[in-house]
């Protein structure tokens, strides 16, 4: 074998040995370029799963807020006295059932001019009124008012269809209410405050604007 053909099996050799350490490298470098995307990969999609759990994380503490600031809402005022009545059907009434409602409670009697003159809008408030419910109170056998059964019957010949009336034999729940003249009106919060009272005739709008401050 002459120098020449030695030199030149040398070259190529050489171009063989070299062309495999560049394949080899690029591979290496191709393997490190594609762990490093794979790994940035992983880091971006550990971000976003971070950022989801972030934000539903945020959205159950308003949640969490939005309830406790319903929660924490409540009327000025102390708690209204407790009652336990019947209605003209006999089915017992009583405010614990009302709890979570508002109260719009009125104390009337049959011998009240006043309150017989604006018995046919209270008719109406009770049958449309929105967000609060309408109850009213007459005292039998106390302060000049029939009999239970008396009462009764005059009351069913009036034909008022939306009206409740309980019946407080003897003025207790009356006299709790420090009641002292017909009509006088109660306001209960749905926690179960009395927010206000006052005595006389009380129209329909005024009842009801009184009911957009009290919760």
């Amino acid at each position: 074998m002459n120098k020449n053909m030695m030199i030149t099996i040398g070259l190529i050799a050489a171009v063989v040995i070299g062309t495999g350490i560049y394949v080899s490298l690029k591979k290496d470098e191709s393997m490190k370029e594609e762990a490093a995307m794979t790994t940035e990969m992983e880091k971006e999609s550990e971000e976003m799963e971070s950022t989801e759990m972030v934000k539903e994380s945020d959205a159950m503490a308003t949640a969490e807020m939005t309830t406790e600031g319903v929660a924490m809402m409540s009327n000025d005022g102390k708690a209204a006295p407790a009652f336990d009545l019947m209605d003209l059907s006999g089915n017992a009434v009583s405010l614990e059932s009302l709890k979570g409602e508002r109260v719009y409670l009125k104390f009337w009697a049959s011998w009240c001019s006043i309150c017989l003159a604006g018995m046919e809008e209270l008719d109406e408030l009770a049958g449309s009124a929105e967000g609060f419910k309408v109850i009213t109170i007459v005292s039998p056998d106390f302060n000049g008012e029939q009999t239970s059964e008396d009462f009764t019957a005059w009351f069913e010949g009036l034909g008022y269809e939306n009206i409740t009336v309980l019946l407080d034999e003897g003025g207790d729940i009356a006299s709790e209410y420090g009641v002292r003249g017909y009509p006088t009106s109660a306001y209960i919060g749905s926690d179960g405050i009395l927010v206000k009272q006052l005595p006389g005739h009380v129209d329909n709008a005024s009842v009801t604007k009184s009911f957009e401050a009290i919760y």
